[in-house]
C-alpha cells in the first residue's frame, strides 16, 4: 500500500506549529496505541504509521527535506520503522516514560541505546552518529576521509561483563530479573526502565575496578571513512560494528556517518547533471567561437559556442557531470554575453558601423516569455 502524505497521516496543514504536531500525535497515538486495541492490525498499522510521521515533521532538518523533496527527502535519514525505539525514546515529553512499551511493541532494543535486556540478555551496542562536511568535489568524485571519535569498547579486564574477576551477579530485586516495571496509567499499562538494575535484570555483587561496573571504556579511535562518488546532501554512509560495545561483551553497534556538502564557487547540481555559467563576449556570441572550459574535474574541454547565440542559453556536454551507478551526468554550460563597460575609440567606430548596416530598433515589442527558454 502507497505511503500516505505525512501531514495527511497526523491531520495537520504544513504550516501547523511544533507544539500542534506533537498534540496531533498524542490524539492519535492514543488512540490506536496496541494496549487499547488488542489484536487489531488495523490500528497497529496507524499507530506505527503516526508514529513514522511524528518522527519526521517534528524533526526541523527532517521536516525540511521532506517539504522540498517529500519521502525520498528523508530516505536514509533515520525516518521509519527502524528506528522507531530511539524515537520514541526522545518522546517522553509527550507521555512520559514510554520507552518500555515502545520497546515490547516493536521488539526491543533494536541496537540503539535504551533498556529492557533481561538478566544476562545480550545486546547489541548504541549506534553512533558522527557528522562531516566534505567538498562539492569530493562528493561528486568519492574521496576517503579520516575521522577521529569517542566509543565505549569493551573492558579488557572484565570482558564486558562489569563483575569483578570471579564475582557473580544476582537477580534484581526489583523486576525479577525483567529489567522492566509495570504500572497502569490510564488506558496504557506502562512499562518503564527498571531504575535499581538500569534494565540489565541483574546488579553486580563486586563491580570492576578498572570500569566500575559499567563493562565499558571510553576510547578515542581513528578511521578511514570511504565517500562513494555520487553522494548527496544528508545521505549516511554506514560504518558497521564501529558503534559502542554491547553490553554484557554484545556485539557492538553501527556508526552512522552523516554528509554535508559544501558548495561551490562555480558549479551546482541537480541529480546526476552539473551546471556552471560561462562569459562569452558580444562578438563571440554573434559569430560563433570555439571555447575552452575548465571542467570540475580540472580538465579543459573545447566548446563550440554557435553564431548567433542568445544571452543565457544552455549548451549540454554529454558525461561530464556526476559519476554514479555506473553512468555519469551531463554538465550544462550557460552562456552569459558579456557588454563592455567601455569601448575603445576603434571598438565604438565599429560597433556605430554595425548598428548602420543592420540597423536599430528603436520600438521594441514585448517578447513572449514562453518564448526565451532557459
Amino acid at each position: 500500500m502507497a505511503k500516505r502524505d505525512y501531514y495527511e497521516v497526523l491531520g495537520v496543514q504544513k504550516n501547523a506549529s511544533k507544539d500542534d504536531i506533537k498534540k496531533a500525535y498524542r490524539k492519535l497515538a492514543i488512540q490506536y496505541h496496541p494496549d487499547k486495541n488488542p489484536g487489531n492490525k488495523e490500528a497497529e498499522e496507524k499507530f506505527k504509521e503516526a508514529t513514522e510521521a511524528y518522527e519526521v515533521l517534528a524533526d526541523d532538518q527532517k521536516k525540511a527535506a521532506y517539504d522540498q523533496f517529500g519521502f525520498a527527502g528523508v530516505e536514509g535519514m533515520g525516518g521509519g520503522q527502524q528506528d522507531y525505539s530511539q524515537v520514541f525514546r526522545g518522546f517522553e515529553d509527550i507521555f512520559g516514560d514510554f520507552s518500555g512499551i515502545f520497546d515490547t511493541f516493536f521488539g526491543g532494543n533494536r541496537g540503539f541505546r535504551g533498556s529492557g535486556g533481561g538478566q544476562g540478555g545480550v545486546r547489541q551496542g548504541a549506534n553512533l552518529r558522527y557528522d562531516i562536511e566534505i567538498p562539492f568535489k569530493d562528493a561528486v568524485f568519492g574521496t576517503k576521509v579520516e575521522i577521529q571519535y569517542s566509543r565505549n569498547e569493551s573492558c579488557p579486564v572484565c570482558k564486558g561483563s562489569g563483575a569483578a574477576n570471579g564475582a557473580g551477579r544476582k537477580t534484581c530485586p526489583t523486576c525479577q530479573g525483567s529489567g522492566q516495571v509495570r504500572h497502569s496509567q490510564g488506558f496504557f499499562s506502562v512499562a518503564s526502565t527498571c531504575h535499581s538494575c538500569g534494565g540489565e535484570g541483574y546488579v553486580i555483587e563486586q563491580p570492576c575496578r578498572e570500569c566500575g561496573g559499567s563493562g565499558a571504556q571510553k576510547k578515542r579511535q581513528k578511521i578511514m571513512v570511504t565517500i562513494p562518488a555520487g553522494v548527496e546532501n544528508g545521505k549516511r554512509v554506514v560504518i558497521p560494528r564501529q558503534g559502542d560495545a554491547g553490553p554484557n561483551g554484545g556485539p557492538a553497534g553501527d556508526l552512522y556517518v552523516f554528509i554535508r556538502i559544501k558548495p561551490h564557487e562555480y558549479f551546482e547540481r541537480q541529480d546526476l547533471d552539473l551546471y556552471c555559467a560561462v562569459p562569452i563576449s558580444v562578438s563571440q556570441a554573434a559569430l560563433g567561437a570555439d571555447i575552452h572550459v575548465a571542467t570540475l574535474d580540472s580538465k579543459t574541454i573545447k566548446v563550440k559556442v554557435p553564431a548567433g547565440i542568445q544571452n543565457g542559453k544552455m549548451l549540454r556536454i554529454r558525461d561530464e557531470g556526476v559519476p554514479a551507478g555506473g553512468r555519469r551526468g551531463n554538465l550544462y554550460i550557460k552562456l552569459m554575453i558579456q557588454i563592455p563597460e567601455k569601448l575603445s575609440r576603434r571598438g565604438k567606430e565599429l560597433l556605430e558601423e554595425l548598428a548602420k548596416v543592420e540597423g536599430q530598433n528603436d520600438s521594441p515589442k514585448p517578447i513572449p516569455l514562453s518564448t526565451l527558454g532557459e
